[in-house]
């Protein structure tokens, strides 16, 4: 019977944590721990900690579940036992370590408690350690050990081998881990996986938020901004009734972004600061933000700064492109030079496609800045090739724009207008206006992506019903997109609405 209602109080800590009710959670782990000491069950008084360690600590409340790492620790050297919540125990002060900053201390204590966890053939435990083993090889430079590590573990959740807390955090780690490598495949697979469990338990919604703000980073390399914006919004909504936690900084940090790219620069900076209260350093985005202001040498001091604190390769390597950029505009082509230079080095040694086609639009731009066109054209070619391979529109139209730059210096008329044109229209399908005033370029409406697909089919004849099931959305939302359509363009009519797609180019593009 004891047993009975250890396993029911365990049962309830596990729903209220996997429903975001975190205080709850620990306040009922806090029970079960303390009842399984009362009738001297020390072992699974210290698994009730661990869970009650794992939850703090991965809301950044460090103080809290630290304490609970020690006292379980000190139970179980006091008890003298030797069984696998001492893996467990290894890997919450591991967790904490990684927290604190210390990556390689930290690989030393998952390497530990994943060893217990083999020892022991707690499949659990192996997961988690496995993933915090290969996020902190990552860290250290160990990229290709790091990166099969995260993939082995993720075959034990795939064979749903471990409890619905491990699955959540495996995929929201594991993917973060990819990110932070640039390792859009894996991002872009994880996350569809990721996507498809949420869905399948909508009764989870801790990890919903994290879901949300995946899927919304997806949303805008792809182009999709409003939609981005929109999944960014509901992520933030989520993540901060959860009581927040670093996540809550980085889907602020998105929004903010999608707010510079489309020129709200004010609303931006709101946001930027409160990523920056959220724990998010707000840099790139705010340094390139000041640059969008007119703010050159806050911008030049910013990024300085930012990558001063920046020791390893992979911190560095975000920071990177942004430099380029604002060196150039400061007027010093050799800091450009030696910043895309360094990108490079890192995306060769990273070996990630994303990186290669940012250090490829990085160099060219260098290049055209010391008044190489010829080698700039060439790189910046590649550069285009490779964003369009990754469907990246923005970044590819970006690098049109340099490119074109390179073929007006060239003498190649034509080469210049093709790349121009292909940009300014890839620009107003995004709403990147700050991009075409630039270039000086009318918005034209600066419909969004899946503004520009809706007006795509309407235009091609297809109601709002056969709209909405070729995109797999709600006929409402096909009719709210066509309102701002109708809207953006100042037209008040579908016929007038198709008479612009056809006379901009939308109908037929792909």
């Amino acid at each position: 019977m004891r047993l009975q209602a250890l396993d029911e109080l365990e049962a309830a800590a596990e729903r209220a944590f996997l429903t975001g009710r975190l205080e709850e959670a620990v306040t009922t782990w806090t029970r079960a721990h303390t009842e399984a000491l009362g009738h001297g069950e020390v072992a699974r008084a210290v698994r009730e900690g661990f869970w009650a360690a794992f939850a703090l600590l991965n809301n950044g409340d460090l103080a809290r579940g630290g304490g609970w790492v020690d006292r379980s620790r000190h139970l179980l050297e006091e008890a003298g036992l030797d069984v696998v919540e001492r893996g467990y125990v290894v890997y919450a002060a591991a967790l904490r370590t990684v927290f604190e900053g210390d990556a390689a201390a930290a690989h030393e204590r998952f390497g530990e408690s994943l060893a217990l966890g083999r020892r022991y053939a707690d499949r659990q435990l192996t997961t988690l350690a496995q993933v915090g083993l290969g996020r902190c090889a990552i860290y250290l430079g160990r990229l290709a050990d790091g990166v099969a590590l995260l993939d082995e573990a993720m075959v034990a959740v795939d064979a749903q081998e471990v409890s619905p807390i491990a699955v959540g955090d495996t995929y929201c780690t594991v993917i973060e881990g990819c990110q932070e490598i640039y390792d859009l495949r894996r991002v872009l697979e994880w996350t569809t996986a990721f996507t498809a469990w949420c869905d399948e338990h909508p009764d989870l919604v801790l990890y919903r938020g994290h879901c949300l703000l995946h899927r919304a980073e997806i949303m805008q390399l792809r182009g999709e901004w409003q939609d981005a914006v929109e999944e960014a919004e509901r992520a933030c909504a989520r993540l901060a009734s959860l009581s927040g936690g670093p996540a809550v900084g980085a889907a602020l940090y998105l929004r903010a972004e999608l707010h510079r790219l489309r020129g709200e620069h004010r609303t931006a900076e709101v946001v930027y600061e409160r990523a920056h209260d959220a724990g998010r350093d707000p840099q790139p985005g705010l340094a390139l933000l000041r640059l969008g202001q007119g703010r050159t040498g806050a911008a030049r001091a910013a990024i300085e700064r930012a990558l001063a604190d920046s020791e390893d390769p992979v911190s560095r390597c975000r920071l990177l492109a942004a430099q380029v950029e604002i060196a150039r505009a400061a007027g010093d082509p050799e800091q450009a030079r030696g910043a895309a230079a360094e990108l490079a080095a890192v995306a060769e040694e990273l070996q990630a496609p994303y990186l290669r086609a940012q250090a490829a639009a990085a160099t060219g731009a260098a290049l055209l800045d010391l008044g190489d066109a010829a080698a700039a054209a060439s790189t910046l070619r590649r550069a285009v090739r490779a964003w369009v391979e990754l469907a990246a529109p923005y970044e590819a139209a970006r690098a049109r724009v340099l490119l074109a730059s390179a073929y007006r210096l060239l003498g190649d008329e034509d080469g210049e207008r093709l790349e121009r044109v292909s940009a300014v229209r890839a620009f107003r399908a995004l709403g990147a206006a700050p991009d075409l005033a630039a270039l000086g370029a009318a918005p034209q409406g600066s419909l969004s992506s899946r503004e520009v697909e809706v007006l795509r089919l309407v235009a091609s004849g297809k109601s709002n019903r056969a709209v909405a099931e070729a995109l797999v959305i709600s006929e409402k939302t096909v009719a709210r997109h066509l309102s701002n359509i109708f809207t953006k363009l100042d037209v008040a009519s579908r016929s007038a609405a198709t008479a612009y797609a056809y006379e901009h180019g939308i109908v037929g593009r792909g």
